[in-house]
């Protein structure tokens, strides 16, 4: 990462930060008053293919201290009423700021793996990993919605595991790749700009 894009990431830290305090302010008390604690998710990425960081969430489903690999239909009994909201609204991630302020993410690069999936596909990661992972990026923007129709229809932990490593990894792997030549500031705004719009799509 250059120290120009890191200049851009803490400033808008700051600057998000500071607009979307209300916003954040009214998430935790929407989550404390209807699901009280913890409010907040922190769970294990990789930054690189050897170096891990805590990726901060607010929390959208019941605790369960088994929990592992991504969400799929498997734990749809788990996402509260209030979480369901949040995710529609990716309101539930948020506190990310707080990793772009220490460095974790950019705003804009691969979504953060988590450990599992890098020990699995070393291959895959050792290329993806070169960008710093983000807050959004492209396979998220053109992804999102077909990972999502994918998981949901799985009924069990194994269903989703096949499905994500099978249809989701490569995938989304192949974006982001065909992305990191041609990306610059430029881009960048227009990624973020389509995650906006796509957060506030009332469909």
């Amino acid at each position: 990462m250059t120290p120009f894009r890191r200049l851009i990431d803490i400033l808008s830290a700051f600057v998000l930060g500071a607009v979307l305090m209300p916003v954040i302010i009214w998430v935790s008390l929407l989550l404390l008053i209807k699901e009280g604690r913890p409010l907040l998710y922190k769970a294990e990425r990789m930054k690189t293919p050897d170096q891990a960081f805590l990726l901060w969430k607010f929390r959208t489903m019941k605790p369960d201290a088994g929990d592992r690999g991504v969400s799929g239909g498997d734990k749809s009994s788990r996402i509260t009423a209030t979480g369901a909201m949040l995710r529609r609204k990716r309101l539930d991630e948020l506190p990310q700021l707080w990793n772009l302020l220490r460095g974790d993410v950019s705003l804009v690069g691969p979504r953060p793996p988590l450990r599992r999936y890098v020990e699995m596909y070393p291959e895959i990661y050792r290329e993806v990993l070169r960008s710093r992972p983000g807050i959004t990026g492209l396979a998220s923007v053109v992804f999102h919605k077909r990972e999502e129709v994918l998981l949901e229809q799985c009924q069990t932990a194994e269903d989703t595991e096949a499905v994500y490593c099978r249809r989701c990894i490569p995938t989304k792997a192949r974006i982001d790749k065909l992305y990191e030549p041609k990306r610059n500031i430029c881009t960048d705004f227009r990624v973020m700009f389509a995650t906006v719009f796509k957060s506030v799509d009332p469909h």
